[in-house]
């Protein structure tokens, strides 16, 4: 079969499917206790009114009186049950709402971490699964749970979120909705005991719930959602079919200490602007499985993990040069941007090294290929 007719086929087939999904919504929030549980439970009380199929597939009110009472007189597929450890525990039940398969289904808690055990490690690749299913989904989320936001946040909170999404999810939402509160009314909804127990607030307000904490999440929300507005009318209001699209490509070594920050700071400048992103690991001789590490084959492998759920492609090739071998996969992805850590990193310093060097940088150059040195 001709190479533009299967191309065609697949688009073709790629547009049904589309069609086929269901329809994604994300309430977004800087932080825990502005809302986002709320309003998803307002707008099921909406849409039911309306003659609208829908149900509660799980729902975290943390106890929050004013958001459980909502709860009552919404349809709630129940949880199901299971042992965990010795311990009775409840879970969101997929395969029920899959079964039901109602209009709507709310499943709050998105970057929830399922118990072992269960069809998916996370409860967004639950979300995927429904909505390839054609139910339509509304679900709620934290900014601080956004992989790709992962060192800023612990730059501004001082806190290792554990439980992240990877921003392809919220890339994938038909509409994103951001629930926004002044730094003043979130603690004081604080103090007043609307998000936490009386013995909880206190140590909130000393950790978490400060002023300057909570004015940089609530920045990063709004950027979060203003991107995502870009995103949207990018893709419906096409550029100019004439411009070369953007590709970015993060290049990492064996024993790359910041791997990972390069990894999310590409996949980030890729969402920005809606493209292609790929990683390059180039393996040379001494970087064959026989010379490095255990510790190192694994900080690889869960490096291509990170990079293949942040939404990029992992390429994977053996060259005796690297710069070579990086000039090699660019002119192959039509490569737009290269992106490497630092210069002190052991993948710069080989490729200064490299007796290529000028002839890669004269080659980008004649390309309009951009090298982008990350912090």
């Amino acid at each position: 079969m001709p190479e533009e007719v299967r191309n065609n086929a697949e688009h073709f087939l790629d547009l049904i499917r589309k069609s086929r999904r269901g329809k994604f919504k994300i309430y977004i929030g800087m932080s825990a206790g502005v809302g986002k549980t709320y309003r998803m439970l307002q707008e099921a009380h909406s849409l039911l009114r309306s003659g609208v199929d829908i149900k509660i597939g799980y729902i975290e009110t943390h106890n929050r009186k004013e958001t459980h009472d909502l709860i009552e007189g919404l349809p709630i597929i129940p949880r199901r049950k299971l042992f965990y450890k010795g311990k009775e525990l409840e879970e969101f039940d997929m395969q029920a709402v899959l079964n039901l398969h109602p209009e709507v289904v709310i499943v709050d808690e998105l970057a929830h971490s399922n118990i072992e055990g269960s069809k998916n490690d996370k409860r967004w690749k639950d979300v995927m699964d429904i909505l390839d299913a054609g139910i339509n989904v509304i679900s709620a989320v934290n900014i601080q749970h956004l992989e790709g936001l992962h060192n800023e946040v612990k730059n501004i909170t001082g806190i290792s979120v554990s439980e992240r999404i990877p921003d392809s999810v919220l890339q994938q939402a038909d509409e994103v909705v951001n629930i926004d509160l002044t730094a003043d009314e979130l603690i004081n909804r604080l103090k007043e005991g609307k998000i936490y127990t009386p013995d909880k607030i206190q140590i909130s307000l000393n950790n978490f719930f400060k002023s300057e904490k909570i004015l940089q999440l609530r920045e990063l929300a709004l950027k979060e959602v203003a991107s995502q507005v870009e995103r949207k009318i990018e893709i419906e209001i096409p550029r100019n079919a004439q411009l070369k699209p953007e590709r970015f490509m993060a290049c990492i070594s064996s024993n790359h200490d910041i791997a990972k920050k390069v990894i999310r700071k590409t996949a980030r400048m890729a969402s920005s602007y809606n493209s292609k992103w790929f990683l390059l690991y180039v393996q040379t001789p001494s970087e064959s499985g026989d010379n490095i590490g255990l510790a190192e084959q694994r900080h690889l492998i869960n490096n291509f993990k990170m990079a293949a759920e942040l939404g990029g492609e992992v390429i994977r090739l053996k060259n005796k040069n690297i710069a070579r071998g990086i000039f090699e996969a660019s002119e192959q992805k039509g490569i737009t941007t290269i992106c490497i850590g630092k210069p002190h990193l052991t993948i710069w310093n080989v490729i200064l090294s490299s007796a290529v060097f000028n002839q890669l940088l004269n080659k980008l150059s004649a390309s309009e290929i951009d090298i982008l040195i990350l912090s």
